[in-house]
């Protein structure tokens, strides 16, 4: 295995001319691996800079330009995934919490980066104790599944049939309590769904629904992103990386993007590739075309509506 020592050598540093792209992304990725194997330690920026021979300052913004996050934020995230595989494979909380390097259970759950969506005993017992309602409806593109917890939506699909979507929602969250939806478990799910389908038919804006976001923070940034783009806009994978502050991770937002678990409410399809084709869609090409169609047709009609 090349050495990180080796690859920063065939890298730049600050002063020297800059070099291909290449031994830059190894070098970065190397360092990734190093903070994936010692997740659980505490690593500084100091010490990487050491481990790649560069800056601190270079370091943070080069790894940053190439990854997406900071070495930090790649670092909690590594710390989380640690911590997520102990409680699968049937570890305590506490010996969890301890190898993935957290002090204290209180340094966990005032985490900026949490992720898990339900504490570690929950998560540990594939959602054992957590109660997640869902409905599923007939829509103008298909069958769809929403399903909430109290956050908010953490799941949001379209499939070929009632009982596939089921299966991927349980397959989702394995000991959750999985009930559908009436007004003893969720009084606020069969109205999102009405304003879902009404979205999804062309007679309404998107509803802004309370979101259980649940993803790396390169994901959610991505995604807490494409909340903020208008009805009837689309942009290019790399004007999304771009927009985050990591102008070379445009494979990564592709990524993020194809990773969503809650169509429309977050709106992925509004990416488009550079060259304007649609590009994938994990629930299909023509409902991506349907959905910018009647977003672009809603637009235009509201203008024409206010002249």
């Amino acid at each position: 295995m090349t050495s990180i020592a080796t690859l920063r050598r065939n890298t730049r540093s600050p002063k020297a001319p800059a070099q291909p792209a290449e031994p830059t992304l190894r070098l970065m990725q190397a360092l990734a691996r190093y903070i994936d194997k010692n997740a659980g330690s505490t690593i500084s920026l100091r010490q990487l800079a050491a481990q790649a021979q560069l800056s601190p300052t270079h370091l943070q913004r080069t790894f940053k330009a190439v990854l997406g996050v900071s070495p930090k934020a790649y670092h909690d995230a590594a710390r989380l995934r640690l911590l997520k595989n102990g409680l699968k494979a049937g570890k305590s909380v506490l010996d969890s919490i301890t190898e993935a390097g957290f002090q204290s259970t209180s340094r966990l759950y005032g985490h900026p980066l949490r992720s898990l969506g339900m504490t570690p005993s929950t998560y540990r017992a594939g959602g054992t104790g957590e109660t997640i309602a869902y409905a599923v409806r007939a829509s103008a593109l298909g069958p769809l599944l929403m399903a909430a917890t109290d956050r908010g939506v953490c799941f949001a699909q379209f499939g070929k049939s009632d009982a596939a979507l089921l299966a991927q929602l349980r397959a989702e969250f394995p000991r959750a309590r999985i009930v559908a939806s009436d007004m003893a478990h969720s009084s606020e799910l069969d109205a999102w769904m009405r304003a879902l389908e009404e979205h999804v038919a062309g007679n309404a804006p998107r509803p802004d629904l309370p979101l259980d976001l649940r993803g790396t923070a390169f994901q959610i940034r991505v995604w807490k992103f494409l909340l903020q783009v208008a009805e009837g806009d689309v942009l290019s994978y790399s004007e999304v990386a771009s927009a985050i502050g990591a102008p070379k991770a445009v494979r990564a937002a592709a990524s993020a993007c194809a990773a969503n678990r809650i169509a429309v409410l977050v709106p992925c399809h509004r990416v488009l590739r550079a060259d304007g084709r649609l590009g994938g869609y994990r629930w299909g090409l023509a409902r991506k075309r349907l959905l910018i169609d009647r977003e672009r047709s809603r637009r235009v009609a509201g203008r024409a509506r206010a002249q």
